[in-house]
């Protein structure tokens, strides 16, 4: 099957970066789509980025724009968020996914993986 696993969390100033990458293994991706998540304690999971791995076609969900970048390397079977100008609001567990399109409905995926919690402070 797939498995997915977050790297590069962690504990960040706010107005700090931190990259975060999604390994994927099991199979090659070719097709589909890489979605990244976020939820933070009480709250639903909440969509941050999506993108597509033959197309490169990426979404961003609105409070990400402008300061988050989603980016693959197929070669490496590897997904990427840039997070740029990190909010205190952005502290969450980020979760990737796989799926066959971009969904903001966490349903819409297939595979998860376990979650990298990041954390930024004020």
């Amino acid at each position: 099957q797939v498995q997915l696993v977050e790297s590069g969390g962690g504990l960040v100033q706010a107005g700090g970066s931190l990259r975060l990458s999604c390994a994927a293994s099991g199979r090659t991706f070719s097709s589909g789509a890489m979605g990244w998540f976020r939820q933070a304690p009480g709250k639903e999971r909440d969509f941050v980025a999506g993108i597509y791995w033959n197309s490169g076609r990426t979404d961003y969900a609105d409070s990400v724009k402008g300061r988050f970048t989603i980016s693959r390397d197929n070669a490496k079977n590897t997904v990427y968020l840039q997070m740029n100008s990190l909010l205190p609001g952005d502290t969450a567990v980020y979760y990737c996914a796989a799926g066959r399109y971009i969904s903001d409905n966490p349903n819409r995926y297939d595979y998860w993986g376990q979650g990298t919690q990041v954390t930024v402070s004020s």
